[in-house]
């Protein structure tokens, strides 16, 4: 049956509730439950009946989603043991010796938001406090170390396939591929994708780019400025779990570097161990087995954490162990999001919102060229209203892929458009978890970070929607090489306009 225009009101409803009320999972559940309202004809108590038993209880016995969720839940608490060990900063400050310039200074907060890849969140909670006082000693400001932190917490993650956002990812992507019919591998379209995260990677490459050029332009050159006049001397941030540690002689502060690198070479050894007389990485593998390698590798990263958590008397065991089932019961909210997420592309599928929008677009005679840019646009919209790359996701999956199949776009361009187009929003946006969290980390106003960071965002924004009209045209990942090369040229031009434009800082 054609549903017509009837078919854009899950979606659109999902995206104004988004955006009013800040909350995905309320909004994911009124777009669904709008989708069968109209498969019931209007009928709420078929509707309740038809949400529950077609749809929420479906996709929850899947094996599949079974599998994802149970995995999201081992990151969970792997993901709370690295946070509350106390190890990211123990590795962190054994670097301490080797900085002492501003230059060494932004490299190293760069490089540990990398290496703390396995958390967006946990990036500015963790780098954040142990590079604070290195960059108040040498005159940086804090509203550079947010931007840091911001610009290594998300777009670094969303470019890792074996933690919490690339599975999350690949669940979206599997239910698009299962409800279109489509035979192609999550996995392997989710590392095609990889070089067209245009955003992502200019994010990521532009620290550096700063750092070596000594280019700060718009709020943030004034925040150096600022800075670099300031005499203030700031307080850290006291930790919780520090208070009773006298007594007990257990401590954050008896952490070792070891307790971040061990835990994460035996996840990525139990990965490749398992999965290598496969072929992998080199070869498809199985997606169960993919799954099961993963959670057999975060569980015994897990094993091994916890080991060294008792053993420099960090934590108790038992502290231990109720942080790893915190983390655990954290995850709770990915769980439902996807559920429902799962639920409503399902419902988008039946209705047939992505066919009339192809439909209508074919009608238009829209060029295929300009479909990834509009839906980096598009995803960047939803998520700078609502504040999460994850809910954009969720919503735009559903339309971006039927929509790159029907005018023949490259499954790996649509999904690297919906990612830097979340990423891009996410990064503007004033509610959103990750910017909340670098201010906090840096000890900045949230407001100054915003205003500081909007410009750097801007300047990516531009370039990859200009790469997204280059990689409708190509098709190619030559896209990225692009929007590199503009990205180092307006550095280059920047740096050589006069003060008012923005000069060295």
């Amino acid at each position: 049956m054609n549903y017509g225009i009837l078919s854009l009101l899950p979606p659109i409803i999902a995206v104004i509730l988004a955006i009013k009320s800040k909350n995905v999972i309320l909004s994911l559940f009124c777009g669904g439950f709008a989708g069968v309202m109209i498969f019931s004809h209007g009928n709420p108590f078929l509707a309740v009946k038809s949400m529950i038993g077609d749809y929420l209880f479906v996709q929850l016995t899947d094996s599949y989603n079974a599998g994802v969720i149970v995995l999201i839940v081992f990151i969970g608490g792997f993901i709370k043991l690295m946070e509350k060990s106390g190890g990211a900063q123990a590795f962190s400050q054994s670097v301490y010796r080797y900085v002492n310039t501003k230059l060494k200074a932004q490299l190293c907060a760069w490089a540990g938001g990398i290496v703390i890849f396995f958390s967006d969140l946990g990036t500015p909670l963790l780098v954040g406090p142990v590079f604070r006082p290195l960059f108040d000693k040498l005159k940086i400001s804090r509203e550079k170390l947010a931007w840091i932190l911001d610009s290594t917490s998300s777009p670094v993650a969303i470019l890792i396939p074996f933690i919490g956002w690339g599975v999350y990812i690949m669940g979206l992507i599997q239910s698009e591929f299962d409800n279109l019919g489509v035979m192609d591998s999550d996995y392997t379209t989710f590392v095609q994708a990889i070089p067209f995260q245009i955003y992502a990677i200019l994010a990521i490459i532009m620290i550096p780019l700063v750092a070596f050029t000594k280019l700060d332009f718009s709020q943030m050159k004034k925040a150096e400025l600022r800075a670099g006049k300031s005499n203030e001397t700031f307080s850290f941030m006291q930790e919780d779990e520090e208070k009773g540690s006298a007594e007990t002689g257990y401590s954050r502060k008896n952490a070792k570097p070891v307790m971040v690198v061990l835990p994460i070479l035996v996840v990525f050894v139990t990965l490749f161990g398992t999965l290598a007389p496969a072929g992998f990485p080199f070869k498809k593998v199985d997606g169960n087995e993919f799954r099961v390698a993963l959670t057999m590798g975060y569980f015994f990263g897990a094993i091994v954490l916890m080991a060294f958590i008792c053993i420099f008397k960090v934590m108790r065991f038992k502290d231990t162990f109720k942080v790893y089932v915190e983390g655990m019961k954290g995850m709770t909210d990915v769980a439902v999001t996807l559920v429902l997420a799962w639920s409503l592309g399902k419902m988008i599928s039946g209705l047939g919102t992505a066919e009339f929008i192809v439909e209508f677009l074919q009608a238009m005679r829209f060029s295929a060229a300009l479909v990834p840019a509009c839906i980096f646009l598009f995803g960047a919209f939803v998520s700078f209203s609502t504040g999460s790359s994850w809910g954009t996701f969720a919503i735009m999956m559903p339309l971006a892929i039927p929509m790159a199949q029907a005018f023949g776009i490259p499954f790996a361009i649509a999904v690297g458009a919906v990612l830097s187009g979340g990423l891009f929003g996410d990064h503007c946006s004033p509610i959103s978890d990750t910017t909340i969290l670098s201010s906090t980390g840096a000890e900045c106003d949230l407001v100054e970070h915003i205003r500081t960071q909007l410009p750097y965002a801007v300047v990516n924004g531009i370039i990859a929607f200009a790469a997204y009209i280059i990689a409708g045209v190509t098709k190619s990942p030559a896209a990225l090489l692009f929007a590199v090369a503009a990205l180092v040229a307006v550095m280059i031009v920047f740096n050589r306009l006069p003060d008012k434009m923005g000069k060295r800082a």
